[in-house]
């Protein structure tokens, strides 16, 4: 079974959860985790100035997605950076080139589910996961968020991100903070929550057509 984890990443921190996010997923027996990233938009010389050119050589290993990539995954869990408290315009540009999918249902009853990484502690992470959420809907996917049995969410004696909706991270408005461990553990849950009830669905379809 294949849980895809598809992000962009600017700075390493969106990379960071998105690695945690696998992590989590290929804990579940039988599940094949893979990471791929959606492509820049961002002109080179914007990237070298701002110094997001080297911070991305972190993941540059990582394969560039193509929108049909996502047909043969059981599951999809989106990393989605914030931009003005919603989706950035890279992972916007990659999605709106699935009408393809959208016209064959290709990802209908597939999970997914969506993480995410602000500058600042309310700058949008919920707004941008729900947003998030209604492109996928209208893909037909089952969507699954960040239950609160993963009791991190109720951390008070730190700056953390995470909510029912999803898993994020604050990364501080000249992006100096990288995830925190909590940050990560909770990444690493929603990864294994999502890929337990997508073998479970995998597993009741083979019931019934058997």
């Amino acid at each position: 079974m294949k849980v895809k984890i598809v992000f962009y990443s600017m700075y390493g921190h969106v990379y960071r959860m998105a690695v945690a996010v696998a992590e989590g997923a290929g804990e579940v027996e039988g599940v094949e985790a893979e990471l791929l990233q959606v492509p820049e938009l961002v002109p080179d010389d914007v990237l070298e100035k701002s110094g997001a050119k080297r911070a991305r050589e972190a993941f540059a290993h990582i394969p560039v997605a193509k929108p049909d990539d996502l047909a043969d995954a059981d599951a999809i869990i989106f990393g989605i950076p914030t931009r003005f408290g919603n989706m950035c315009a890279q992972m916007r540009n990659f999605l709106d080139q699935t009408g393809g999918l959208w016209q064959q249902n290709a990802l209908v009853g597939k999970v997914g589910s969506v993480f995410t990484s602000t500058a600042t502690q309310h700058g949008g992470q919920e707004t941008t996961i729900i947003c998030s959420y209604i492109t996928l809907l209208h893909h037909g996917m089952v969507i699954v968020g960040l239950p609160y049995t993963e009791t991190r969410q109720f951390t008070l004696d730190e700056v953390t991100g995470g909510s029912p909706y999803g898993a994020s991270t604050i990364a501080a408005g000249d992006g100096s903070r990288m995830p925190s461990e909590n940050e990560l553990a909770m990444a690493r849950f929603q990864g294994r929550h999502v890929a337990t009830i997508a073998k479970k669905m995998a597993g009741q379809d083979s019931r019934r057509s058997g």
